[in-house]
């Protein structure tokens, strides 16, 4: 049976749920289908991020679960004063659903990378971070966050899983897909088809590599960040996002908060933008594919273990 997509998991939940209301910044990519199936539940308001999640916000107040779509570094920049006020601090709810976020933007320049995008919006009080490693992460997830009572930034992808799962999503918790306490690698989004690559080369040299798919930034899964930290000989952020504020920032506040001290440390872009290409020239570039990280990794496990 051909499993879900995103747009026929959000149909279903719309015909379940009248709340539910689609809205757009001139994004269809993901939601294409659903104009004509949701009448005047589907809004498009233009290239006017700022207004929809102005207009979203209205929504919510009268009791409405709003998604709403567009390209992420325009949703997190443009519309940031308008998530982190009208949604953040008026404690309303609503689905921000980023299309293309870091290297996914491959084919553009440094003006639609969004790679700052997890930093800004983990830094609004009460929003909640996922970054779904594939389509079966992203399925999942949508009835789970339609259920809870805080806002969501979703970094969108839909890509076709390239691992099997170990456990279902829930808010908050990161998946163990392999274990081992050489190395631990903790990954974001669709980077984790790259570091299963560099995990299983990992364990081929002799390390027993613990892989992790963090899905959520916040809330953070402490538990696993902790044990990670103190049974690993080294743990390693890989992220597509500027090295401060993101995944890594995430962990290593989690353990300074706890007193905890670890070998940590991060792959990830350290104040630079990428140079455009296409996905895989991007990946080889900035040393991401899963032979550049599993080599990135065993440099860091020899000069700090």
């Amino acid at each position: 049976m051909t499993p879900m997509s995103y747009q026929d998991t959000l149909e279903a939940l719309c015909a379940e749920d009248d709340r539910i209301v689609v809205m757009t910044a001139e994004n269809r990519a993901a939601i294409r289908g659903l104009p004509s199936k949701l009448g005047p539940r589907f809004i498009d308001v233009g290239i006017c991020e700022q207004t929809m999640i102005g207009m979203a916000a209205g929504l919510a107040l009268r009791g409405r679960v709003p998604f709403v779509h567009a390209l992420s570094v325009f949703l997190t920049m443009r519309a940031f004063e308008f998530i982190r006020t009208d949604l953040g601090i008026a404690g309303l709810k609503a689905l921000i659903v980023g299309g293309v976020p870091g290297f996914l933007s491959d084919g553009n320049g440094p003006t639609h990378q969004a790679i700052e995008d997890i930093a800004l919006m983990r830094g609004i009080p009460g929003m909640h971070v996922f970054c779904p490693a594939d389509d079966q992460d992203l399925v999942e997830a949508i009835p789970l966050l339609t259920k809870t009572d805080q806002a969501c930034y979703i970094r969108y992808f839909d890509g076709p899983s390239t691992v099997t799962h170990r456990a279902p999503v829930e808010v908050g918790k990161a998946e163990t897909l392999t274990e081992g306490d050489d190395i631990a690698i903790l990954s974001l989004g669709f980077l984790l088809k790259e570091t299963a690559v560099a995990q299983k080369l990992l364990a081929e040299r002799g390390h027993a590599t613990r892989l992790l798919n963090m899905r959520f930034v916040s809330p953070l899964d402490a538990g696993a960040v902790r044990d990670a930290a103190k049974t690993c000989k080294l743990v390693v952020c890989v992220e597509d996002h500027f090295k401060r504020g993101g995944l890594y920032s995430a962990v290593i506040e989690q353990l300074a908060d706890e007193g905890i001290h670890g070998n940590v440390r991060s792959i990830a872009l350290d104040q630079k933008w990428f140079a455009p290409g296409r996905l895989p020239e991007v990946l080889d570039n900035e040393g991401f594919t899963g032979q550049k990280l599993a080599q990135r990794i065993e440099t860091l496990f020899e000069e700090t273990v």
